[in-house]
């Protein structure tokens, strides 16, 4: 069966009795046993719950995985992922980082004795460079966020692999929709589901989806020992966003499109970071690895003082965090998503106080493309204005 037709099915034919095509919000936290000695399969929430089963069912098999679990954020789901590793053990790290996840790594992990080496995770020999005794796992952004840097999957799973390393893929700026990096090698994938998934800027959920019974059982146990699990009226409102997955990223994808090429002409653009235009480096390795490109990209304006009053002077486009929400956001990465990260760092890929980053939605392009226009010609015309004075 086609994608499109297992997202918009999600939980239309689990309910058994009633044949509700909503699956219920089951709200009890606890189920009664028929006997002693037996279940009906669900006896504490935290470990199974009825409505967070339908969800992490269907996350396991639109990522072509064995085991899907869902968490009280994407953060929640990372933690989750890195309690596999121990002291001692070292990780692989794409170098264009959500900030969030470094800070979990340095400030975090890093008291329990587990180190991180930033590479890009594109380049092989960065990766043998990199690679320790003691190196447990690679985890790749791909595209990255905020600079979209691509990594070639099948190449780094096949790599990783060889070294007996697990490979960790965020997949969440691409979706199942458009990527699924189980079937090109990676043997977990993270999902921040607050972003397209749930898609609506109104649930907060993190996803892991495993492959291989040893590791899903892993995962399984520290799932319910950690206890950062999905609700079930969260979860509900997770699949009920996932059902028009395949409609919104299309439209994301169409939006994101025209604006980059639309910024990639402007004047006062210095440059746009986008896999879906052709002169981005990734360009082609995208291509290969999925079928169409996400709704996020970021952009460098020539002069720096351009950036406060384009903000300022957005009106459809909202000043916000967060991504991949049917509304159109944008934020500045520097001082906000990525503000955790050390200077020299951010300096080093790029992150620097020229950068926007901006999350496309689904309202009309042709409004959006007249917003940021008037945006920048203000911010233009304030910075023209204080140089006369």
């Amino acid at each position: 069966m086609n994608i499109e037709s297992r997202l918009a099915q999600i939980g239309s034919v689990s309910e058994p009795v009633t044949g509700a095509v909503s699956f219920p919000v089951y709200q009890a936290t606890a189920f009664r046993h028929p006997k002693l000695g037996e279940s009906t399969g669900f006896d504490y929430a935290r470990t199974k719950s009825p409505t967070r089963k339908v969800l992490e069912d269907a996350i396991a098999d639109l990522e072509s995985g064995d085991a899907g679990f869902a968490c009280s954020s994407g953060m929640a789901a990372l933690q989750t992922i890195f309690t596999l590793f121990s002291q001692g053990d070292h990780l692989i790290v794409s170098l264009d980082l959500y900030g969030g996840t470094y800070r979990l790594l340095e400030q975090i992990m890093s008291r329990f004795g587990v180190s991180a080496s930033y590479v890009d995770t594109n380049d092989v020999e960065a990766l043998e460079e990199a690679y320790l005794p003691n190196t447990k796992a690679v985890l790749i952004e791909t595209p990255t966020n905020p600079l979209m840097m691509v990594t070639d999957l099948e190449l780094v799973c096949s790599w990783a692999k060889s070294k007996n390393v697990l490979t960790i893929v965020d997949n969440t700026l691409l979706t199942p929709y458009l990527q699924r990096p189980i079937e090109l090698g990676a043997d977990i994938v993270i999902h921040s589901a607050s972003k397209y998934l749930g898609g609506h800027n109104d649930v907060l959920a993190g996803l892991i989806v495993t492959k291989g019974q040893e590791l899903s059982e892993q995962m399984a146990f520290l799932h319910n020992s950690i206890g950062a699990v999905l609700g079930p009226q969260d979860s509900w409102l997770l699949m009920r966003g996932m059902k028009t997955l395949a409609l919104r990223m299309e439209r994301h994808e169409q939006n994101a499109t025209a604006i980059a090429l639309y910024l990639d002409e402007h004047p006062l653009v210095a440059e746009v970071f986008y896999p879906g235009l052709e002169s981005h480096p990734g360009h082609a390795v995208q291509k290969k690895q999925s079928s169409g490109n996400t709704g996020i990209f970021s952009f460098k304006m020539k002069d720096a003082r351009l950036i406060e009053p384009i903000l300022r002077h957005v009106k459809l486009i909202a000043f916000a965090e967060s991504l991949g929400g049917v509304e159109s956001l944008m934020t500045y990465p520097a001082v906000q998503t990525h503000a955790d990260i050390p200077l020299e760092i951010r300096e080093k890929v790029g992150v620097d106080d020229r950068l926007l980053r901006f999350s496309v939605g689904i309202e009309h392009v042709d409004d959006l493309i007249t917003d940021l226009a008037q945006a920048i010609e203000k911010a233009q015309a304030e910075l023209d204005g204080g140089a006369q004075e």
